[in-house]
């Protein structure tokens, strides 16, 4: 608790690079779920040069259509463009298979409405709106104060931007799978502040006249009790989730692995930091000024030597 400047300092500006970088990049890529369009794939091709993809597309719907390629699983040619007409999608098919040296069966035409992923972004925006209000109110009733909640709430936006931020500077697309991954942190960075927070509840409920703890200093000891706890589940939670992000990025080149991997990596990295360094901190700042806390520490501080105090 006495570096607790130094660990929002930390916390901040990771955020605001994370923030900046993105806003640089010219914000975050949305894939076609979200945005519309159509996408061909073109499975087991003669060669998986993207470059033919985007000078066939190009041929066909012109510099406009936006081509986006990328290889997925290795043996398949993804093709990503805006909407396309019936005819255009017929012609770009049968140009491909030919790009390619496959027949035109191999190559599937797909479509998405930006309607569709509206709807989606909507809804998860609704979701995540409901989610955070009922946490708050049981955390507030669960510590019986709200100040908890709002401590919890601060560090859990901390790690949502951050994650978030990874996709925007690495240009990665965010795609349904990288919002399930986001939106599964919000569960794993609560857990592991609920558990901080229940040790510092156990600790500064024991704390009456007779206590030669200051506020700060009883937070401080819950922090230290529930390090070693907080770093190994993280540990065990990290492993797979970090096998799962190389198999699925490396070795399989399966988007839909990498991205949820990517997300849940991230995100539980940044809820262990902040669960012990945004969370309890500003927790200390939003109650060692009340007059009980204050008293205490007053207390505290008399019957000690001036040195022995922590901030």
């Amino acid at each position: 608790m006495g570096n607790r400047v130094r660990w929002y300092v930390i916390g901040a500006s990771v955020v605001v690079l994370a923030i900046l970088f993105t806003v640089l990049r010219g914000g975050f890529t949305f894939g076609i779920e979200f945005r519309g369009g159509s996408e061909f794939r073109v499975s087991a091709p003669a060669s998986l040069s993207e470059q033919t993809a985007i000078d066939t597309v190009t041929s066909v719907a012109g510099v406009s259509s936006n081509p986006r390629v990328s290889i997925v699983g290795g043996d398949s040619v993804r093709v990503q463009t805006e909407q396309l007409t019936d005819q255009q999608t017929t012609e770009l098919r049968g140009d491909l298979a030919e790009a390619y040296a496959v027949d035109v069966e191999q190559v599937t035409a797909s479509f998405i409405g930006a309607t569709w992923g509206q709807d989606i972004t909507r809804q998860a925006l609704i979701g995540l709106f409901v989610f955070l209000v009922l946490v708050s109110l049981v955390m507030a009733l669960y510590f019986r104060t709200w100040k908890m909640s709002l401590a919890a709430l601060t560090a859990l936006a901390h790690d949502l931007i951050l994650t978030a931020g990874v996709y925007g500077v690495l240009g990665y697309e965010i795609t349904p799978a990288a919002v399930i991954g986001l939106l599964t942190i919000l569960g794993y960075s609560l857990y592991d502040t609920v558990v901080v927070f229940d040790k510092v509840r156990e600790n500064t409920s024991q704390d009456g006249e007779e206590s030669r703890r200051t506020f700060a200093e009883s937070v401080n000891l819950a922090v230290n009790q529930t390090l070693v706890r907080s770093i190994n589940t993280s540990v065990v939670a990290v492993l797979p989730v970090g096998s799962i992000l190389f198999i699925g990025s490396v070795l399989l080149g399966a988007g839909t692995l990498r991205d949820i991997a990517l997300a849940l990596f991230i995100g539980m990295l940044a809820g262990t930091y902040s669960s012990i360094f945004i969370a309890a901190p500003l927790y200390v700042h939003l109650r060692e000024n009340e007059p009980e806390n204050k008293k205490q520490g007053r207390r505290v501080r008399e019957a000690r030597p001036a040195s022995g105090a922590v901030r």
